[in-house]
């Protein structure tokens, strides 16, 4: 029996001829990403040497990354202190794939990785961030793991007791409608394989569709397949991502990509046609609760949120751009842009996304993963409703639990902001 792409990946990284779903594997690991959290990894990763002679040492510096994106600027003391830590951590250990808070190179770990060359196909990639699925879109098994067992990778250079999973194959076929995307197309397939549909599973993409999809695109379905449960999702590596790795990434050298067997063993095949889905929306407070955009168009909204790692490309503010120029943000709505990175912030700079986004009345802020998880910048109101192109809307999730959060793609936050209420921006004339 042949094997998936992560069967593949996992076997080359553990020095196995072949793996299957179930077998216990030690993969290598080949990049290894923490955020401000790496302060604590920091902590644990000097207890694995507490108590013995063995000097504290990071296994390949060059193989670990870091970077700020959670709380920047720093919000606090606590804050700054912990992130002054890291910054003494990094120069210490000759970590050069540091992103620190600057408006040329800083970003959200999950654009600043790919965009700068660090992931490739067929690389195990872990970070102590559950969204570190996004990577999968490179055609790498990439997966979030805790700051304990990130200071064990640091020490050993692989990861321990790793169970091979299974995988689901979604074949996705057809032409999206106008304003209709990939974002649509994952809160789709989470709704319908529920939040824990996928546990312990991952979620390998294929078709058409898929084959015509931009990186940008595979990104975001990569990005939320951990909302469906799974431990990761995976593009197999192609054209695109050769055309993205060498154009956009500026990478050099052999790019080997994973070829797959045609007889590997799925778990479960799930078929979609995207020509005929409409914008989709998840609901509050479950990131399964997903609706057709007709069931809750007209649903009033106080704040817009347009970028994350979810969502904050270029091509995503293009879109927004698009649907907002010459018009105004709606009075009583706060629209929110965050681009995904300061490259990606500088690229609609000048092709002025930027400025149209700011004629219209939204406030354009920093990259950074602030108002996603409700610990920075833009914290709702008790009672209010946001409209979020991010990946989770639990309650709570935007900082107040008292507060609603809907799930949506750039072109039905754009649309909305327009109008003060969830709105299909299918059904407008531009």
């Amino acid at each position: 029996m042949g094997m998936t792409v992560v069967e593949k990946i996992l076997a080359r990284a553990s020095g196995l001829s072949s793996v299957k779903a179930g077998d216990i594997v030690e993969p290598k690991v080949d990049l290894a990403m923490s955020h401000e959290n790496a302060a604590l990894v920091i902590n644990q990763f000097f207890e694995v040497y507490q108590g013995t002679a063995v000097e504290p040492k990071i296994w390949n510096p060059s193989k670990v990354s870091i970077i700020f994106d959670h709380r920047v600027p720093a919000e606090s003391p606590k804050t700054a202190s912990n992130q002054k830590r890291v910054r003494e951590f990094v120069a210490a250990n000759s970590i050069a794939k540091f992103h620190d808070i600057r408006g040329d190179v800083g970003g959200i770990c999950h654009q600043v990785l790919p965009e700068n060359g660090y992931v490739r196909p067929g690389f195990v990639v872990v970070g102590t961030d559950s969204h570190t699925t996004s990577h999968g879109a490179l055609g790498a098994f990439a997966f979030g793991i805790g700051a304990t067992e990130m200071a064990s990778v640091w020490a050993l250079g692989c990861v321990l007791n790793v169970e091979v999973p299974a995988t689901i194959k979604v074949n996705v076929s057809g032409k999206f409608k106008k304003f209709v995307g990939p974002k649509d197309l994952i809160l789709h397939i989470i709704g319908k394989l529920t939040a824990e549909g996928a546990n312990f599973k991952v979620i390998e993409f294929h078709g058409p569709t898929i084959k015509k999809m931009s990186t940008s695109g595979r990104l975001a379905i990569c990005n939320m397949s951990v909302e469906a449960g799974a431990t990761s999702g995976i593009v197999p590596a192609d054209e695109e991502t050769v055309r993205y790795l060498r154009k956009e990434a500026g990478m050099k050298g052999k790019i080997n990509l994973v070829v797959l067997d045609k007889d590997a063993l799925y778990d479960r095949v799930v078929d979609i046609d995207v020509s005929k889905l409409e914008p989709q929306i998840a609901c509050p407070h479950t990131v399964d609760n997903v609706k057709s955009i007709k069931e809750v168009k007209g649903t009033k909204v106080n704040q817009i949120v347009i970028g994350s790692c979810t969502n904050g490309r270029l091509d995503d503010l293009e879109i927004a751009a698009k649907i907002i120029k010459g018009k105004k943000v709606a009075q009583g709505v706060r629209m929110l842009i965050f681009p995904a990175s300061a490259r990606i912030y500088n690229q609609a700079l000048a092709k002025g996304y930027i400025g149209e986004f700011m004629k219209a009345g939204a406030v354009v802020m920093n990259s950074g993963c602030g108002p996603c998880l409700g610990i920075h910048e833009g914290a709702l109101g008790d009672g209010e409703v946001a409209l979020s192109t991010t990946n989770r809307n639990f309650k709570g999730r935007m900082g107040n639990p008292k507060s609603e959060v809907y799930l949506c793609s750039p072109a039905v936050a754009a649309a909305s902001a327009m109008k003060g209420v969830i709105t299909d921006p299918t059904k407008m004339k531009l």
